[in-house]
């Protein structure tokens, strides 16, 4: 067991990554990171880029990277399109079960799995939540799309850039009424770019709506489709590089339950990530950072 002492990449046989932390005894419930890749990306990829190893140590997550065959897209991207994928099924039961396996031989904390993904993965991240409640605490999404978004393959790229052309917030009441209610709320911490030029600003807040139904903060089709409820806590920031950071929170008694971090100058790239890697953004704020109080509770 020395290699679990100074953290080590697993290849399973299956299609994903296991990052083990330093330290891992293999006696102490551990938090499972789920942390899925966008467009034309990798596990090895968004892992460099995010530094998921060095949080993991520091945290002491295990982290499990699906990776998506090119046979299954030639991008690489995750299918959130497929109806199958939006339905719970398809590449959302992949993961499940990839999450079921490492379950199986690791010792995760069951109340501590967290679905985390980038665009492509942000949007199965947020199927994932709507349609395994039981299985994942709670749901990071960057730059990522609303569960069910597009009606078929062929609209994913009009949804990218004018948001959903469904009826989303169903998706989200349906998911919400085929939940065990011990299993509510799933809580989500959504971060997108002002200057995203792939994935709108209308899909974040879509995002929101879509979980604020699923969580009972919200009444599906309440007020215009394209804007969001006052929320119950709303700050501004500017931050060291001059960029603003707005940060709208929505509350179910004390419990937030949704989190919306808007960051102007930010395109379509992972927050505070390592530029020396595709689709990461070196300035503040620090995407990796917030995930770890995300998962701490510390929001």
């Amino acid at each position: 067991r020395g290699w679990l002492a100074s953290g080590t990449w697993i290849w399973p046989s299956r299609e994903y990554l296991l990052y083990v932390p330093r330290g891992y005894g293999g006696w102490r419930r551990r938090p499972l990171i789920v942390l899925m890749h966008g467009c034309r990306q990798t596990p090895e990829l968004i892992a460099a880029g995010t530094r998921i190893a060095a949080a993991a140590d520091a945290n002491g997550w295990l982290v499990l990277l699906p990776r998506q065959s090119a046979k299954a897209n030639p991008w690489s991207c995750w299918n959130w399109f497929d109806a199958a994928t939006s339905a719970g099924r398809g590449e959302a039961a992949i993961v499940a079960a990839q999450v079921k396996a490492v379950r199986r031989t690791y010792r995760v904390h069951p109340r501590k799995v967290y679905a985390v993904g980038m665009s492509a993965g942000g949007g199965l991240a947020a199927a994932l939540g709507l349609r395994q409640p039981k299985l994942f605490a709670g749901v990071f999404i960057h730059s990522g799309v609303a569960c069910g978004a597009a009606s078929a393959p062929l609209a994913a790229m009009r949804v990218l850039t004018d948001g959903a052309d469904t009826d989303y917030e169903r998706v989200a009441a349906d998911a919400r009424d085929a939940a065990p209610r011990r299993a509510l709320p799933v809580p989500m911490l959504v971060i997108s770019g002002a200057n995203d030029p792939v994935v709108a600003e209308i899909n974040a807040i879509q995002l929101v709506r879509q979980y604020l139904v699923f969580n009972g903060k919200l009444t599906p089709r309440s007020g215009p489709p394209d804007m969001l409820p006052p929320a119950d806590q709303e700050t501004t920031s500017t931050l060291a590089t001059g960029r603003a950071m707005r940060v709208e929170d929505y509350r179910e008694g004390k419990r937030l339950v949704v989190r919306w971090v808007r960051v102007t100058g930010l395109a379509h790239a992972w927050s505070g990530g390592d530029d020396a890697f595709p689709y990461n953004d070196p300035s503040p704020p620090d995407a990796t950072a917030m995930l770890a109080e995300f998962v701490a509770g510390k929001w």
